[in-house]
C-alpha cells in the first residue's frame, strides 16, 4: 500500500489508539468493504466488539491538509446507518473529533477526547 498522506494518518492513528488508549490490534480492521446505498464504500478503520463481532467504533482518516467538514461527517454517518456502531472518529491527523452514539434518544455527544479502551462500555 502506498504511503498516502491520508495512510499515513491512519498509521500513526492506529498507533496511537494501540499503544496510548489499550485498543487491541485483533479488534481493528482497516480499509473494510460495505455497501451504502447500493454503491460499495470502504470503511477506513472498524473496531469490533470482543463478544459477538459487531462494530464498536468506526474511523474516518482524511489526509492532514483535508479539513474535517460537514462532507466529512456525513460519510461517517452514511457508513454508520449500516454499520450502527457506538462511537465515531473523523482525524485528519491534526484535528480529531470523537463522538458517542445514543440510539435510544437519537442524540450524538461530542467527546472532549478520545476514551481509552475500558471506558468504551
Amino acid at each position: 500500500m502506498a504511503l498516502t498522506p491520508e495512510e499515513w494518518v491512519r498509521q500513526h492513528f492506529t498507533h496511537f489508539l494501540v499503544e496510548y488508549k489499550g485498543y487491541p490490534s485483533a479488534l481493528l480492521a482497516n480499509e473494510v468493504s460495505i455497501t451504502v446505498g447500493g454503491a460499495d464504500r470502504r470503511c477506513d478503520s472498524i473496531l469490533y466488539h470482543r463478544q459477538g463481532g459487531r462494530p464498536r467504533l468506526i474511523i474516518e482518516y482524511k489526509a492532514p491538509s483535508v479539513g474535517i467538514t460537514q462532507n466529512v461527517f456525513n460519510q461517517i454517518a452514511s457508513y454508520n446507518s449500516i454499520l450502527r456502531a457506538d462511537y465515531l472518529i473523523v482525524s485528519n491527523g491534526l484535528v480529531h473529533y470523537c463522538c458517542k452514539m445514543n440510539y435510544a434518544e437519537a442524540q450524538v455527544e461530542y467527546l472532549r477526547d478520545i476514551p481509552h479502551y475500558e471506558e468504551l462500555g
